[in-house]
C-alpha cells in the first residue's frame, strides 16, 4: 500500500469516526504529514484515547501552521491546546496558549477562531468568578457564530447563557436555553467535539439542580446520536455523569462498567479530580450492592485522586457500625459545602446518620434544610429525598401519622423518577413508620415490596435487612408504648487510642469490650438494641437493673485495668422514659435524651437523669444534682453521677 493510499484511508476513517483506524493510519506516516494532517492525527489520537500523542500532534501542528504563516490555523490549534490543558488543570499552560491565540488573532478579520477565543475567555471568567464577564464572552461567541453562520458557536454560546441563568436561579429560562442547545447537539447539527461538550455541560447542569429526569432524557437522546454518528464514547467526565444516571435507574453492572472506563480514560487524560469522580461512582454502586470492602477501595481511590467521595464514605462508615466516624465524616463534608445544592446531596446522609445515633434534633435540622432547598429548586428527586428525610425524622419524633404521609409522597416521587433503590429505601422507612403507628400489616406489605426490589437490584445486604425486620415484627408488640430505662455507652478517646496502639491491637480490645458489656447487659436482664460503633444502646425493664448493670460494667473495667494494666475508659448515660417499640428498635424523644446524656458523660462516669434515680430503688449513692442543656430539648435537664466506686 502506498503512502498516498494510507493517507487517504486515514482521512476517510477520520470522517467515518473510525478513530483508532484513523489514528493508526496517520501515525504510520507521522514524519511525512502536512500541518493539516498533523491536526487530523491529533483529533484521531484524542478520540481513540491516546491523550499524550494527541497533545504532541497538536503542538506539532501549531508549529507547522506558524512556520507556514497561517495565523488563524495556528490560533485554532492554540485554542484547542488551551482547552486540553485547562481540563488537565494546568492553568499556567492553558493561559499561555490562550494569550498566544489572542496575539495571533489581534490583527485578523473576524473569524470562527475569534468565537472560540471568546469561549476560552468564558472559562477564564468562570475561574475568576466573574459571572458578568462569563455572560459577555458567551454572548459574543454566539453572535460571532450567528454572523458567520456557524452552528457550533451558536449552540455553545446558547448553552452557556442557559448555565448563567441557572446560576442566577432562573431555572426555567436557563434550562430552556440548555435544552435548545442540546437538541442541536444530539440532532446531528454540530461537530462531534462540540456536541459532546454541550451534552456534558447539559448533564452537569441537570445534576447541579438535581433534575435527573431531564438528564436521563438527554442521555437517551445522546445514545441514539452516538449510534448514528458511529461514536462509541466521548472521552471525559460525561461518562461519569452517565454512570450516575445508570446507577439511579438501578443498572448497576452498566453503571460500574461506565464509571470504571471513565476513571481509566480521565487518568490517561490527566484529569485526576474527574477520574476521582469516576472512582467515587464505582464506590456508590458497590455500596448499594452491599460490597463494603469494594466500596471502601473505590472511595479510597477517589480520595487519592482529589474527590472527597461524600456522602459515600460517611455512609460506608455507618454501614460498618462506625457511628462516631460517620458523624464526623458527614459533618466535615457539610462544613466545606457552601452551595445549597452541594449541601442537599449530603443532607440525606446527615439525617440517616443522626437517626442512627438517636440525635433527633440534628436529624430535624438537616431535614428542614433539605426541605427548604427542595422547595426552592423544585426538582422531583430532591423533593423525594426531602419527604423521606422528614418522614424518617417524624417517625423518631413519634408522629407516625405525619411520617406515613411524608414517606408515601417519597415513595411515589422516587417511583415516578425511576429510582428503584431509593424507592425501596423509602418503603423500608414507611414500614418503620407504619409499625410505630401499630399498623403491622401495612409494615409487612411495604417490607416485602422493598425486599423484592432490593433482590432484583442485587442489593443483598438491604434485602436481608428487610427480611430480618419482617421476622422481628412477627415476634414483637410493634407500635406499643412502653416505659424502659435506656443505657448508652461509649469508649472515650477511641480515635486517639486506635492511632496509638494500631488497628490489630484495637480490634482485640474492642472484641473484649463488646463481650464484656454484652455479658453484663444480659446478666442484668437487659437487651442490646444496637451497637453504636464502639458502644452500646441497651434497654432495661427498670432503673435499678440498668444502674446495677452500669456499675458492674465500670467495676469490671476497673478490675481488668488493675490486673492487666489497661482497659478502655467508658462513659455511660441512663434515662428512664416512655418510647414506642418498633420491632428491634425504640423511637421517641426519651431515647434521644438518653443518647445525649451518654454523650456528655465523662470517661469512667455513669450519668443519669435525676428523674431516673428519684424512685429510690437504685441501691447506689450519687453526687450532687446539676442542670445541663441538651441539644433538641427546650428545657434544661437535671442529672446526677452515680457513685459506683464505693465498695470497689
Amino acid at each position: 500500500m502506498t503512502d498516498a493510499t494510507t493517507l487517504e484511508r486515514a482521512r476517510q476513517s477520520l470522517d467515518a469516526h473510525a478513530w483508532q483506524q484513523a489514528y493508526e493510519g496517520f501515525a504510520s506516516l507521522d514524519r511525512d504529514l502536512s500541518s493539516e494532517d498533523l491536526e487530523r492525527l491529533a483529533e484521531a489520537a484524542w478520540w481513540s484515547a491516546h491523550p499524550n500523542e494527541s497533545l504532541d500532534a497538536f503542538e506539532r501542528a501549531y508549529a507547522a501552521f506558524s512556520a507556514e504563516g497561517k495565523r488563524r490555523d495556528a490560533a485554532r490549534v492554540s485554542l484547542r491546546l488551551a482547552m486540553e490543558y485547562a481540563d488537565r488543570l494546568d492553568s499556567a499552560v492553558w493561559n499561555g496558549w490562550v494569550q498566544r491565540a489572542s496575539r495571533l488573532l489581534a490583527d485578523e478579520p473576524e473569524s470562527l477562531e475569534h468565537g472560540w477565543l471568546e469561549l476560552c475567555l468564558v472559562r477564564a471568567a468562570f475561574e475568576r468568578g466573574d459571572i458578568e464577564d462569563v455572560e459577555r464572552h458567551a454572548v459574543a461567541a454566539q453572535e460571532i457564530g450567528a454572523r458567520l453562520d456557524d452552528p457550533d458557536l451558536q449552540a455553545f454560546g446558547l448553552a452557556l447563557q442557559g448555565v448563567i441563568l441557572v446560576m442566577h436561579a432562573q431555572l426555567e429560562q436557563g434550562l430552556s436555553l440548555v435544552d435548545e442547545a442540546t437538541l442541536a447537539a444530539v440532532g446531528g447539527e454540530l461537530t462531534p467535539y462540540v456536541a459532546g461538550n454541550i451534552y456534558c455541560l447539559t448533564i452537569g447542569v441537570c445534576r447541579s439542580v438535581a433534575d435527573y429526569r431531564r438528564a436521563s432524557e438527554w442521555t437517551e437522546a445522546a445514545a441514539r446520536w452516538c449510534e448514528r454518528e458511529a461514536i462509541t464514547a466521548f472521552p471525559g467526565v460525561c461518562r461519569v455523569q452517565r454512570a450516575e444516571i445508570m446507577r439511579l435507574h438501578g443498572s448497576y453492572a452498566e453503571a460500574e462498567d461506565e464509571a470504571s472506563k471513565a476513571r481509566t480514560e480521565l487518568e490517561a487524560f490527566g484529569r485526576l479530580p474527574q477520574a476521582g469522580a469516576g472512582a467515587n461512582e464505582v464506590g456508590e454502586v458497590r455500596l448499594r450492592r452491599g460490597d463494603l470492602d469494594g466500596a471502601e477501595e473505590a472511595f479510597e481511590q477517589a480520595h487519592r485522586l482529589g474527590n472527597e467521595a461524600q456522602p459515600g464514605i460517611a455512609l460506608l462508615r455507618l454501614a460498618r457500625g462506625q457511628l462516631d466516624a460517620a458523624r464526623s465524616s458527614i459533618g466535615s463534608a457539610l462544613a466545606d459545602a457552601g452551595d445549597p445544592l452541594d449541601r442537599a446531596r449530603l443532607l440525606p446522609a446527615r439525617v440517616e446518620i443522626a437517626l442512627a445515633s438517636y440525635d433527633v434534633a440534628e436529624a430535624r435540622e438537616a431535614a428542614e434544610e433539605l426541605a427548604a432547598t427542595a422547595a426552592a429548586i423544585g426538582a422531583p428527586m430532591l423533593q423525594a429525598a426531602a419527604h423521606q428525610a422528614l418522614g424518617a425524622t417524624l417517625t423518631y419524633e413519634e408522629d407516625s401519622a405525619a411520617a406515613i404521609a411524608e414517606l408515601r409522597r417519597s415513595v411515589r416521587s422516587w417511583t415516578e423518577s425511576d429510582a428503584p433503590f431509593e424507592a425501596a429505601q423509602a418503603r423500608r422507612w414507611l414500614a418503620v413508620a407504619c409499625r410505630a403507628g401499630g399498623d403491622e400489616a401495612s409494615a409487612v406489605l411495604e417490607l416485602r415490596a422493598a425486599k423484592d426490589a432490593f433482590e432484583r437490584l442485587g442489593a443483598a445486604r438491604d434485602a436481608e435487612r428487610c427480611e430480618e425486620m419482617i421476622r422481628t415484627g412477627d415476634a414483637s408488640d410493634a407500635g406499643r408504648r412502653v416505659v424502659r430505662t435506656f443505657m448508652f455507652t461509649d469508649i472515650v478517646g477511641s480515635t486517639d487510642l486506635v492511632r496509638t496502639i494500631g488497628d490489630d491491637a484495637w480490634e482485640g480490645i474492642l472484641r473484649w469490650h463488646d463481650e464484656t458489656l454484652r455479658t453484663q447487659i444480659g446478666a442484668h436482664r437487659g437487651e442490646v438494641v444496637h451497637t453504636t460503633g464502639d458502644g452500646f444502646f441497651a434497654s432495661f425493664g427498670d432503673a435499678a437493673a440498668a444502674a446495677s448493670c452500669a456499675v458492674a460494667i465500670q467495676r469490671r473495667l476497673t478490675d481488668h485495668r488493675r490486673k492487666h494494666g489497661f482497659a478502655p475508659e467508658v462513659r455511660i448515660g441512663l434515662h428512664s422514659a416512655e418510647a414506642t417499640m418498633i420491632a428491634d428498635d425504640y423511637a421517641g424523644l426519651g431515647v434521644h435524651e438518653a443518647a445525649r446524656i451518654g454523650a456528655i458523660a465523662d470517661g469512667g462516669e455513669i450519668l443519669a437523669t435525676a428523674s431516673t434515680v428519684s424512685s429510690g430503688s437504685i441501691p447506689f449513692g450519687f453526687g450532687d444534682e446539676r442542670e445541663v442543656e441538651l441539644k433538641g430539648l427546650d428545657e434544661p435537664v437535671h442529672v446526677v453521677a452515680i457513685d459506683w466506686r464505693v465498695g470497689t
